[in-house]
């Protein structure tokens, strides 16, 4: 194992994109130089629409309605106040944008003050924001709002759409196209939804998560179908739609991706790599492959398109493969001779398709369901719902069919426990009857219905065998949808980082835990566009214990929160060893990063010495944008960290479904 991911850092390395770890550059770019005169007037700005915000926030404190649209203002002070900050202003001309995008900024805020919102009501091309839930940063997103709107109108159909990849689609270069360009598609009648999406990650970790609060947001504050939401995108926009559309397809009226990527070892053209990925990145490629979750797109109507010239019309054909094994067909559009752009004529025909699918809309409860996941991550379909698993990162099934108006018939592989959950109004069932479920052959009588129409029962394997039980969850530790790792998942709600106030059992890896942690925090709003709450582990309370991830930096004695869990971890760690399960590590120069449930909160998790896993080569290309360590590592910071990993990585593993340590993979 030691000696597989020690050759990960031979100066020979060479990626198939043409990409070497020497050729590693900054991204975003660094930004054009402000001449004094502006960069006055900026601050100037900055400071007074800081000011009026700060002042909203007290002003607004009796009035939720109006203090709720806050983040309509504070979207502009961000964008500019992040791109003199950090040297964001990539041409010239942007520099009068973000002036402009101030003084709009000022007069949202005068407005507001005065009770007087005349954005919310408007068509045309509006820029929005919200509170993440993940950081607590003010992130942007752009509607196209129908000429046929007006407050109290009925249900809307909404697109949505997620932007190629744009290395300077800085916050106040999106606000400013968003309010210039209706962008690639605009259906009559249709709110379009265009996503930030955390900037240039393709939707993945939080900017998937990016898409859920955004589309909260719209529905607060408009009239929005749920039955009629399509998903779109392009190029780097098509990745993460064909992301989404297969791991959320139950959502969906319907998707529409072109080009991008569908995997990564096809697209990366990982097998003529000199150097291979580590057993356990190609694992948690089953994170992200929506080659992997193909079937799912059984549920979910997709119309795909490609330029019939374009390199990216792999991921359409690579999807199409994987669809044909499951007996499916893919509706793939091509465009004639045409490199990496739509085709006009067809165009048209995607969107004549997309919009028969829309005018028809949703079916919340489909007859037949067929589902596929590798983790409790995406673990529902429709009114089928996975709990648990035997395994993760390998397949799970479950199909499902309402076989009459008197039951279902489910089939598994590898579940360990599922929810059949139908919402008021949707069951089909007598509600004078109790159906039957016919699971994995075998037959029972599960509860009636409500009288509202809702209908919920749960199963879980008592040994190898299925029994209906009042809840799939027994109080044990497990994982589950929201608990199963890998270290990245902490990234996709709430997180702190905690700074250990305390002196470090040993210097060397004190220093590493500095560096590593500057790098984490840094990172993250380079990456995912956000500043990092951080906080001292003095001052962490039970209130950031129940809210919150906690990522622990440091070692039990430099860190008061991890001291007090210490002894509750499966590692353990004192100021000369590392102890994971039967093996040893010297803690002069290891350091352990991992991801577990919390001992003083198990609903949340705890981080050790590690933020998100991907580093500065993987910015090359979108595809290599994915997880790199799996739920626990140990690092030899006697070797630098490098763009591609935060040291030597000499061991590491995925806890077992009962976050368990598990005899070691190789």
């Amino acid at each position: 194992m030691r000696q597989l991911v020690s050759i990960l850092f031979l100066a020979a390395l060479v990626c198939n994109a043409g990409e070497k770890p020497g050729d590693v550059k900054p991204i975003p770019p660094p930004g054009v130089p402000v001449p004094d005169a502006d960069k006055t007037e900026l601050e100037t700005g900055i400071k007074e629409l800081g000011g009026e915000i700060d002042a909203l926030r007290t002003s607004l404190k009796g009035k939720p309605a109006l203090l709720e649209l806050l983040p309509d203002v504070q979207i502009y002070h961000n964008a500019v106040r992040y791109a003199l900050t950090y040297n964001e202003f990539f041409k010239p001309a942007e520099i009068a944008t973000g002036k402009a995008l101030l003084k709009q900024g000022l007069e949202r805020a005068k407005l507001l003050k005065e009770g007087n919102t005349p954005w919310t009501t408007a068509t045309g091309l509006v820029a929005r924001g919200y509170v993440s839930k993940i950081d607590g940063s003010v992130q942007p997103y752009g509607l196209v709002v129908p000429t046929n709107y007006a407050p109290g109108s009925g249900p809307h159909r909404l697109d949505t759409w997620f932007h190629g990849r744009g290395e300077n689609l800085s916050e106040l270069n999106f606000i400013n196209e968003r309010q210039k360009s209706p962008g690639e598609f605009t259906p009559a009648g249709a709110f379009v939804l265009h996503l930030y999406g955390r900037y240039c990650c393709a939707n993945k970790l939080a900017g998937e998560v990016d898409l859920f609060e955004a589309l909260d947001s719209v529905k607060k504050h408009y009239p929005i179908d749920n039955n009629r939401i399509i998903v779109r995108g392009f190029s780097m926009g098509g990745a993460a739609c064909w992301h989404y559309a297969v791991h959320f397809a139950g959502l969906w009226c319907a998707a529409a991706p072109g080009a991008g990527f569908s995997e990564t070892a096809g697209f990366l053209n990982i097998a003529k790599d000199p150097v291979q990925p580590t057993w356990f990145e190609q694992k948690l490629w089953h994170m992200y492959d929506s080659t992997d979750y193909a079937v799912n797109l059984f549920n979910c109507p997709t119309v795909a398109y490609s330029g019939e010239i374009d390199h990216q019309k792999q991921a359409a054909d690579m999807m199409a493969k994987a669809l044909e094994a499951e007996g499916l067909e893919l509706t793939h559009i091509i465009g004639p001779n045409t490199p990496h752009r739509y085709e006009p004529k067809a165009k048209e025909e995607v969107n004549r398709r997309i919009d028969s699918i829309a005018a028809k809309g949703r079916n919340p409860v489909p007859a037949k369901i067929r589902f596929t996941t590798w983790t409790l991550r995406y673990n529902e379909m429709f009114w089928v719902t996975v709990d648990s698993l035997e395994k993760h990162w390998e397949r799970a099934r479950v199909d499902a069919e309402i076989s009459d108006k008197e039951g279902v018939k489910v089939t598994t592989q590898n579940v360990d426990a599922l929810t059949l959950n139908m919402l008021p109004g949707q069951c089909p069932f007598d509600p004078t009857h109790k159906p039957k479920v016919k699971l994995d052959g075998k037959d029972f009588d599960a509860p009636a219905p409500q009288t509202d129409r809702s209908w919920t029962v749960h199963f879980r394997k008592s040994g190898k065998k299925w029994a209906l039980v009042d809840s799939t969850d027994d109080g044990s530790l497990h994982k589950r949808h929201g608990l199963q790792g890998p270290i990245d998942d902490a990234f996709m709600d709430s997180f702190i980082m905690v700074r250990p106030t305390g002196k470090a059992q040993n210097e060397k890896v004190g220093a590493w835990v500095a560096a590593e942690q500057a790098h984490a925090i840094d990172h993250w709003r380079k990456t995912f566009r956000g500043e990092a709450r951080v906080m001292d582990d003095s001052a962490i309370t039970d209130a950031e214990i129940a809210s919150s991830n906690l990522v622990l930096w440091g070692d039990p004695s430099s860190n008061k929160v991890l001291a007090k869990i210490a002894d509750k971890l499966p590692i353990k760690w004192d100021d000369r060893n590392i102890i994971i399960g039967a093996q040893g590590f010297s803690a002069d120069h290891h350091v352990p990063a991992l991801i577990y449930p919390n001992p003083l909160n198990p609903k949340k998790y705890v981080v050790l010495n590690s933020g998100f896993t991907f580093r500065e080569f993987d910015y090359l290309n979108n595809a290599r944008q994915l997880p790199k360590l799996p739920d626990y590592a140990v690092i030899n910071v006697d070797v630098p960290p490098s763009p591609r990993w935060p040291g030597e990585i000499v061991h590491a593993g995925f806890f077992g479904e009962n976050w368990e340590l598990m005899k070691p993979e190789k």
